[in-house]
């Protein structure tokens, strides 16, 4: 009689031995579907021990504690959006193609179906040191790498573009999660476009350097 696939998609059953990298990305995938769904404080490391389909032993030795496994996960997804933000300033010269990209990578990791923007902008973990100084870094350091662009291209002082790309960054965040809260009432491209729009018309009113 063939056997079901472990809940999580990725494990086979309890026991399976797998490479140690192989099994971290295994849990975090279970973690992120149970943190999801429940929230910090309702998620119990049996609920996803069970949706790995491994042991709770197995979990502890890569995980000491639900905080750990929240940080861990924290980590994983952060550095995904900051990723998605440099890969859209990197993958062009073009400056409004590169607010348009930006403007996007924010919509596309709010509307990703794994719900991991829960666990980064709207966590019931808030209050929790650890997790905020993780979003904080991640929003500073989406910020930095759009202020990299701006101080470059710019006349404008490093405080000043650091301020301009907050600005910048902010609103794609907190428009993608609007429209999201909006149950996509406007088709995801046509929604980022409309920001990316409004963006532009500010920041592109900032002269370039001479020699660009």
């Amino acid at each position: 009689m063939p056997t079901s696939p472990s809940p999580a998609g990725q494990g086979g059953a309890k026991g399976t031995r797998l490479p140690r990298h192989a099994r971290r990305n295994q849990l975090l995938g279970a973690a992120q579907q149970v943190f999801v769904a429940q929230g910090y404080h309702a998620a119990a490391m049996d609920d996803i021990a069970e949706r790995a389909g491994v042991s709770k032993p197995v979990l502890y030795q890569h995980f000491p504690g639900k905080l750990d496994l929240y940080l861990a996960l924290m980590e994983q997804q952060t550095e995904r959006l900051v990723e998605k933000v440099r890969k859209a300033l990197e993958d062009t010269t073009d400056n409004k193609q590169r607010v348009d990209s930006t403007m996007s990578a924010y919509f596309e990791f709010i509307d990703d179906e794994g719900g991991a923007f829960r666990l980064v902008f709207e966590s019931d973990l808030t209050n929790e040191p650890a997790v905020r100084e993780i979003l904080d870094r991640a929003n500073r350091r989406c910020a930095e790498l759009v202020a990299d662009v701006i101080a470059e291209d710019t006349d404008r002082p490093r405080d000043q573009a650091m301020l301009l790309a907050t600005g910048l960054t902010g609103a794609a965040q907190i428009t993608a999660r609007y429209w999201l809260a909006e149950n996509r009432a406007i088709p995801r491209e046509a929604a980022a476009e409309m920001v990316s729009q409004l963006a532009w018309r500010g920041i592109a009113g900032f002269p370039l350097h001479p020699e660009k």
